[in-house]
């Protein structure tokens, strides 16, 4: 157990994981979307090929609308996602940057992370269509998430679990 933990704790480790990590967030995001129309996001509406969802809490609001009980858990399911879509990138960047441990940095950076991922699928839309939806819930679970690795890097902070060795 004890290897296990210095493994984490150094910094070789958090940056191999932001790496990996970066290359996920890009596969996953940027990758080209198949449609169900089976099970269509509610709210959505098109200018042109670009999809926009700017709906805050779409998914409470229009939960209603979700043709199944699976189309529903979908939904919900894909926000929780959201929520952790970026934590892991905050939380390696904060093991790594001192300079990004307060609470507006943190916020400030998921944000801007979050708008960059969604104005990019945007591009791949217009240049491409990947079938992508700009959605304001994305900008704000995730944003969420980032806030989220901040309170674990304070968690483990103060049980003494983190490094801020070179």
């Amino acid at each position: 157990m004890r290897g296990l933990r210095d493994c984490w704790r150094s910094r070789r480790f958090w940056h191999w994981e932001i790496l990996l990590y970066t290359l996920v967030i890009v596969v996953v995001c940027f990758s080209p979307q198949v449609s169900n129309p089976a099970l269509p996001t509610p709210g959505v509406f098109y200018q042109g090929r670009l999809a926009f969802l700017l709906v805050p809490f779409n998914s409470l609001w229009n939960l209603g609308q979700a043709t199944s009980l699976l189309h529903a858990v979908k939904i919900v399911f894909q926000n929780v996602l959201n929520i952790f879509l970026l934590y892991p990138l905050v939380l390696g960047l904060l093991m790594v940057k001192p300079s990004l441990r307060s609470v507006q940095v943190v916020l400030l950076l998921g944000f801007a992370l979050s708008l960059s991922i969604e104005l990019t699928q945007l591009l791949l839309d217009y240049l491409w269509n990947f079938n992508r939806v700009f959605e304001l819930d994305d900008l704000l679970t995730n944003t969420f998430g980032a806030y989220l690795a901040y309170r674990t890097y304070l968690f483990l902070e103060k049980r003494k679990m983190v490094s801020d060795e070179p």
